[in-house]
């Protein structure tokens, strides 16, 4: 209890101190120039790369899926999962993560879901586990490595990437134990708890056991592969201390993984890597990735 008010998260009492810290956009000057930056460098990587769109890997509208593949056999491949506090954007405006993983020869897969409020945060955990059970059963057909899939999510892609790190996918798929391969997780949220406490709790809905069930710090794997956990060093004390502690969680449980801190990024320009396969993102991702 901090000034005689009860904390509704941590040391957080009201819901103004809970946004300034989880609402992203009041951490730069112009957030909306952001959308624009990323439509306008997505619309010149599709004219400039080869690009299998709107692929669907689902029977709703929203379960789609765009492949940029890398010109060469049996490439490993990539799956990005985009950002937007699960309740906004879509994979139209991430095209432009595809540029330095391609360069390298990786494919890359920048897969899409429904939005909050008209399905539940569980229906996009489901979504996503299905596309990457797509990729999987697909990836001969678009000339990569079904044995060599990878993740990466950014923000609330962040989460759901998590999650496909904790997915039984041999007991609910049928599929390989080992299927994801290795993570990245760049601003990710690991622990829901808090957003009930948020402005976005109206967009959201999330009831108690979506947090319980969909909260990553809580459904650590017995097995996964390296982890990249990663964010830029102007972003809010609780999205680095969201990383800091999810890493620290993963690591006690007896999985590898690595802090990537992104000195003189925000949130929204953490993901800037991606664009050159020389940059320190794109080199972390390459290596552990084994291209």
């Amino acid at each position: 209890m901090r000034g005689g008010f009860p904390a509704l998260y941590r040391e957080f009492t009201t819901q103004d101190e809970l946004d300034g810290q989880y609402d992203a956009s009041r951490s730069v000057p112009d957030a909306s120039a952001f959308t624009h930056l990323y439509l306008q460098r997505s619309s010149a990587a599709r004219a400039a790369l080869e690009c299998i769109a709107d692929v669907a890997f689902g029977p709703t509208l929203s379960e789609r899926l765009d492949i940029f593949p890398a010109r060469r056999p049996d490439a490993p491949i990539l799956i990005f999962v985009h950002g937007g506090y699960w309740r906004s954007r879509s994979r139209k405006e991430f095209s432009f993560v595809a540029r330095g993983p391609v360069s390298a020869g990786i494919t890359v897969v920048v897969t899409d879901y429904a939005l909050c409020p008209a399905v539940t945060l569980d229906e996009l955990v489901r979504q996503t586990r299905a596309a990457a059970a797509w990729v999987h059963a697909h990836a001969r057909d678009f000339g990569a490595d079904p044995g060599r899939i990878h993740v990466a999510g950014h923000s609330a892609g962040g989460h759901l990437s998590a999650m496909l790190l904790s997915t039984e996918w041999e007991r609910d798929f049928g599929l390989p134990t080992d299927l994801v391969k290795s993570g990245c997780l760049i601003s990710g949220l690991f622990d829901l708890a808090p957003l009930p406490y948020t402005w976005l709790q109206p967009s959201l809905q999330l009831t108690w056991g979506q947090v319980l069930r969909n909260s990553p710090v809580r459904r650590l794997p017995a097995k996964a592969g390296p982890l990249i956990v990663s964010y830029g060093e102007l972003e809010s004390a609780e999205f680095r201390r969201q990383g800091d502690d999810f890493l620290s969680a993963w690591r006690e449980h007896g999985l590898a993984g690595d802090l990537l801190l992104q000195p003189e990024k925000n949130h929204y320009t953490v993901i800037d890597g991606f664009l050159e396969h020389g940059s320190a993102l794109c080199k972390a991702l390459i290596h552990q990735i084994g291209a």
